[in-house]
C-alpha cells in the first residue's frame, strides 16, 4: 500500500524519484491489510491474488468499500488475461504477472495512477 504522497509509513519506506511514489507498506494477512488501509488511506494498493485466509480478489472487494479512492492492482503467478474479468469486478484497475514484475510493475503503476478506468489485465496490464 502506498500512503498519500508526503506521508510517512510505519513499516517499510522506499522512494522512487522517477515515479514520484513515496513509500510502501507490506502486509500478509487480510486483517492487517484492512487495518493498514483504513489507517493510511493509500493512493495505491498492490494485492497478491493468493493471500492467507482470503483471496486477493475478496480483499479487493472489501478494500473497494473501505478505501474507495484507492487504486487497486492484483499481482498473480497465473495468467492475468484469465483474471481480468474477476479482477475488474473486484475493483482492481490492473493485473500484473509476477513473472514479469521487473519489466511490467512500474509501467503498470504509472498507468493506473494516471487513470481511473479499468485497463486490460494482459502481461503488465
Amino acid at each position: 500500500m502506498l500512503p498519500p504522497r508526503g506521508e510517512a509509513c510505519s513499516h517499510h519506506e522506499q522512494r522512487s524519484p522517477s515515479s514520484g511514489l513515496d513509500a510502501h507498506v507490506t502486509a500478509s494477512q487480510r486483517a492487517e491489510v484492512m487495518q493498514r488501509a483504513e489507517k493510511l488511506q493509500p493512493d495505491l494498493i498492490l494485492l497478491d491474488i493468493s493471500m492467507p485466509g482470503l483471496s486477493g480478489l475478496e480483499v479487493a472487494r472489501l478494500l473497494r468499500k473501505q478505501v474507495p479512492t484507492a487504486k487497486i492492482m492484483i499481482l498473480s503467478q497465473h495468467d492475468p488475461v484469465l483474471l481480468r474479468s474477476s479482477a475488474i469486478q473486484a475493483g482492481a484497475l490492473a493485473c500484473v504477472d509476477k513473472s514479469r514484475l521487473n519489466t511490467d510493475l512500474l509501467p503498470a503503476i504509472e498507468a493506473v495512477m494516471d487513470r481511473s478506468l479499468p485497463m486490460p489485465c494482459a502481461h503488465g496490464f
